[in-house]
């Protein structure tokens, strides 16, 4: 899958290169402005992942957070600049806590509900390679730093890492999780004013490969519901 990805690289470049040129060519054609500038080049995220589809009996506890951050490359479609495209490349860290434990039992992976007495803490935690695309409106202008925006799209995601970690009271068990689904994918909105940004992202790929099940043989169809704040940066 990941080499998937790669053949796409070099397209996403082309596409960027492509309409970069294509948004100057029409602003410039005008003649009306000579403003160059972009908004929201960089940005930095900081959220809450809620599991979706759960087996019965899976329960979160603590906070399973989601941290990212990344660079997008800003190309307005018009001559006002408030409309247009952003293409980038991010990283993002995510971790979830529940009272599902996953134990490594004859070189297969066990994954059963215990109650939440019999262990500290149950932790799946991922590092993901990510793609985002988005559509862009906002308010701004070439001398106005403080503006609405609205940016919806999608992201594509690579775990190149995935990790389950079991802390109990006789010790700590961690190892590498096969069954992590390696291509992740999902839609997204982030919207606000100036700083404050929200920002959502509903995952339409399962966390799980179709093949993992619960040690009773129900289906681990998970999906991730995220919802944090962002923060754009030129």
């Amino acid at each position: 899958m990941f080499r998937i990805i790669l053949k796409f690289v070099p397209c996403i470049c082309f596409l960027i290169l492509s309409v970069s040129v294509f948004g100057q060519a029409n602003i410039g054609d005008d003649n009306q402005s000579d403003d160059r500038y972009l908004e929201d080049q960089f940005y930095v995220c900081v959220g809450y992942n809620m599991l979706l589809d759960k087996p019965d009996d899976v329960v979160q506890r603590s906070f399973s957070y989601n941290l990212q951050a990344g660079i997008i490359k800003d190309i307005p479609l018009n001559k006002r600049r408030n409309f247009g495209i952003g293409l980038g490349l991010g990283y993002a860290m995510n971790s979830y806590f529940s009272n599902m434990i996953v134990t490594e039992s004859s070189n297969d992976l066990v994954y059963e509900v215990v109650d939440v007495s019999d262990f500290n803490r149950s932790k799946l935690g991922m590092h993901t390679v990510e793609l985002p695309f988005e559509l862009r409106w906002r308010t701004s202008t070439a001398n106005e730093y403080k503006f609405w925006r609205i940016y919806a799209g999608a992201r594509f995601g690579y775990v190149f890492s995935a990790r389950s970690k079991l802390v109990m009271e006789e010790g700590t068990t961690s190892f590498s999780n096969p069954d992590i689904e390696s291509f992740q994918y999902g839609v997204t909105l982030n919207f606000g004013y100036n700083t404050w940004n929200v920002h959502a992202y509903y995952g339409l790929s399962t966390l799980f490969k179709d093949s993992v099940v619960m040690e009773s043989g129900t289906p681990i169809d998970v999906k991730v519901l995220r919802i944090g704040l962002i923060f754009y940066i030129l």
